[in-house]
């Protein structure tokens, strides 16, 4: 069994997308998700969060809050939050008003993860905007006023956050790329690397936060989190079946033909050329698929590697209990892991 040179046990966490299988609405959308988050609190997940995405056909998150709202309401103790909000489609204040009143209803409960990406195609992104012209110098500012609405200084402002203000809400940075991470280090905030579809910039992120961490009032240390694609069964063979719905998913990303959650298939031959399956394989190239046994060792060498304290998982796939099975799966190897 792998050892981990770690000092304390690894935490782990659901990124959810409320994916839409083939032959569902919304609502039933939703109500597996929801399944889910009750599910996996029993599990012992840490964090079940959930991605801002518009005009996708495929998930059913756009109107984040809201689905949090709800989970927040069907579960009792799992920690509940954005993973995340897309902040240029947002003003700082609204942000802070939702996310007070969710901290109100549900006290200690609730994450607030910001990423600078819209979530979806530029069109969209002006739809949700109405003209307002974002530059990639406008998040750290945004960040810094969002801040400044949930704090508890803000009480004499001439705007202030009510109910938000003075809420305890955690605040984690969310990015694929150097910028967060340097933002993150600077602020002495968490940091969570989208390593499930763009792995490239993994290792150089974590370095600079670490690097240039400076600690604060919510961060003493560095709290590095990293989010991978895990699909387990109790075969290798069953997991690479069902894998082939993540796959013709991803398929819809990178030809801008977005569909439910198809079932999978024997084989992706005649579904994807060979230059597409190698695009899909190195956007996803932190993807654990297979067995209890497969999947083990391949986690515990990224933990180590990346030197995360927390990590995120998120799969999708097409049958709702097997997707159960996979996270009940992953939990029992990540419970497995020895720490030395």
């Amino acid at each position: 069994m792998k050892k981990l040179n770690c000092m304390e046990p690894i935490k782990y966490s659901v990124l959810d997308l409320v994916p839409i299988a083939a032959g569902d609405d919304t609502a039933q959308a939703i109500d597996k998700s929801l399944d889910l988050a009750r599910y996996l609190e029993k599990l012992g997940y840490e964090r079940f969060w959930v991605s801002e995405h518009h005009n996708t056909p495929s998930l059913a998150s756009s109107a984040t809050v809201i689905i949090l709202s709800h989970l927040l309401q069907g579960t009792e103790h799992i920690r509940i939050g954005s993973g995340g909000i897309m902040l240029p489609n947002h003003a700082p204040l609204v942000v802070a008003e939702q996310f007070g009143t969710l901290a109100a209803l549900y006290p200690d409960r609730i994450d607030l993860g910001l990423g600078r990406a819209p979530g979806t195609d530029q069109a969209t992104a002006h739809a949700l905007r109405r003209g307002i012209q974002e530059s990639v110098q406008d998040f750290p500012k945004e960040v810094l006023e969002l801040q400044q609405f949930l704090s508890e200084g803000n009480w004499n402002s001439l705007v202030r956050a009510l109910p938000g203000e003075g809420a305890n809400i955690p605040i984690y940075l969310l990015g694929s790329s150097t910028f967060s991470a340097e933002l993150a280090a600077k602020l002495g905030l968490p940091y969570a690397f989208a390593s499930h579809f763009a792995p490239t910039h993994l290792y150089h992120a974590l370095e600079k936060y670490h690097t240039l961490f400076k600690p604060s009032n919510a961060l003493v240390t560095p709290y590095p989190m990293a989010c991978v694609n895990v699909i387990a069964a109790d075969t290798d063979q069953e997991a690479q079946y069902l894998a082939t719905s993540f796959y013709q998913f991803a398929m819809g990303i990178i030809t801008n033909v977005r569909k439910p959650l198809p079932p999978p298939v024997k084989s992706m031959e005649g579904i994807w050329s060979l230059e597409q399956e190698m695009i899909i394989k190195n956007m996803m190239h932190y993807t654990f698929i297979g067995s209890k046994e497969t999947i083990r060792e391949q986690l515990a060498e990224f933990v180590e590697k990346t030197k995360i304290k927390e990590l995120i998982i998120t799969t999708n796939i097409f049958e709702h209990e097997a997707r159960k099975k996979s996270y009940t799966l992953a939990a029992k190897v990540l419970e497995d892991l020895v720490l030395v």
